[in-house]
């Protein structure tokens, strides 16, 4: 019998995120390209400087109106040619509105990269915002409200949001509108948000995938190079202001069998140089399954499927104004809520006496920088970060020196990143369940004024 020969691992080549070629149409479209050898389905993302605190007041939810509507037709085609057209190119278009801006992002075969831009571009260039389409959008998104409201951890989030910034700040409200503000949108409306926000001078597009043979620079003339509009003022970011006094908010759900729980407050955007500290010392604390809160409060104690720690940026002008979400979420069963609370803190406190171990760290910077090259294995993961990248005013290279930066952060340094990003007398806490049975054991633990409200 003849046996084939042993594979041999090939050499280990280095890995670095790939840097975009930078430029602009002479619309004044800034352009971010990658060339991506292999990747023969191209993803592109356009972001729209249209932020949620630019809805006019009384139509929260309007970006996100119009965001759904750039796909159901334009000038040219009608909503149902238009999704017909896409699907001959065996293309992809989404769109949606958080409080950065409006986001498209479109997935297509290389080969049917011109076709698919052409689509594009009519959809910016020239949406129809035909008033039956608008009502019908209008009307979907009502059917979702109470859909949400349902979720625990939707509802979770929502009353986070409503409890950390104040009123006056969209950041309070929900990011999709309420059924209030939703039903009193309409064509002209969305016509209207529109016509104020998007333009081509105040939008980026990013293209990533295998460009070999494609003369981009034509292709983008002859699509998104038709795109006009008048140049925008530039717009003030407001100043994100929230109040992390610590305390805890029930939000009663009378026959709960779990509890839905949201531990959060605001920190630091990715422009601050602790970042990549936080982002390191928060893995370590609840980034997988082996962290330390999975390993107390699943595998030794049992309370729950798994709790997860993160922190998310919400906005940034890269000039210190920013901030993101720091935040631990997860589920317990309802009797075991106070215990399940009493040991997250404990082991907040714990890590504050005693730190990281180097062992942990090791494992967390091995995960996080070992793991990046499948994590952008697809053009779609790359132009996402580049795009997120844009609406965060960072450098093109940011995300290439975050992982050089992760690997030198020492133990001591991403353990007082983490300390001062959950301070056990800062955090607000959201739960979800049956007041009537957590209430008394959570007042109990002594970390914060509990209060009930209805939801």
């Amino acid at each position: 019998m003849t046996f084939h020969p042993q594979p041999r691992p090939g050499e280990a080549k280095p890995w670095a995120f790939p840097a975009p070629e930078r430029g602009a149409l002479d619309n004044g479209l800034t352009v971010l390209r990658c060339h991506r050898p292999g990747q023969q389905v191209v993803a592109v993302e356009i972001v729209l400087d249209a932020p949620l605190d630019a809805e006019p007041e009384g139509l929260d939810g309007v970006a996100t109106i119009m965001a759904r509507a750039l796909s159901e037709g334009t000038d040219q085609h009608s909503a149902e040619e238009f999704a017909a057209e896409l699907e001959r190119c065996g293309a992809t278009l989404d769109a949606h509105a958080d409080h950065p801006g409006v986001r498209v992002s479109l997935e297509v075969p290389v080969s049917r990269l011109p076709k698919a831009l052409g689509l594009l571009s009519e959809a910016l260039i020239a949406p129809a915002f035909a008033e039956s389409e608008i009502e019908r959008l209008v009307r979907n998104r009502l059917d979702e409200i109470p859909h949400e409201t349902a979720n625990p951890a939707r509802r979770a989030a929502k009353q986070l949001s409503k409890e950390l910034f104040p009123a006056s700040s969209r950041m309070s409200r929900p990011r999709q509108g309420t059924e209030e503000t939703v039903g009193a949108i309409d064509a002209a409306a969305v016509r209207a948000f529109f016509d104020a926000h998007v333009r081509p001078t105040a939008a980026t597009a990013v293209v990533v995938g295998d460009l070999t043979g494609v003369d981009l620079d034509k292709v983008l003339d002859d699509t998104l190079g038709a795109w006009t509009g008048a140049p925008a003022a530039p717009r003030p970011m407001p100043p994100i202001t929230a109040d992390d006094t610590g305390r805890v908010v029930i939000v009663d759900r009378p026959g709960a069998v779990q509890t839905q729980l949201l531990i959060g407050r605001v920190g630091a955007d990715r422009h601050d140089r602790v970042w990549p500290a936080q982002v390191l010392g928060t893995y370590c604390l609840g980034g997988t399954l082996t962290s330390r809160l999975d390993r107390v409060l699943r595998e030794e104690k049992g309370y729950t499927y798994g709790v997860r720690a993160f922190g998310q940026v919400l906005r940034s002008d890269g000039k210190g104004n920013g901030a993101s979400m720091l935040a631990i979420s997860g589920s317990v069963d309802t009797p075991n809520t106070g215990p399940a609370l009493d040991d997250l803190w404990k082991v907040l406190r714990t890590l504050a006496a005693e730190g990281l171990t180097d062992a942990e760290r090791d494992v967390a910077v091995q995960n996080l920088v070992g793991v990046a090259p499948l994590k952008y294995e697809t053009a779609a993961s790359v132009a996402g970060t580049l795009a997120d990248q844009v609406e965060q005013h960072l450098p093109d290279d940011y995300q290439a020196q975050l992982y050089a930066r992760l690997a030198e952060t020492g133990t001591v340094e991403a353990t007082a990143a983490v300390v001062n990003a959950f301070p056990v007398d800062r955090l607000v806490t959201v739960l979800v369940g049956d007041a009537s049975k957590i209430a008394e054991p959570v007042r109990a633990l002594g970390i914060g004024e509990v209060s009930v409200v209805t939801g």
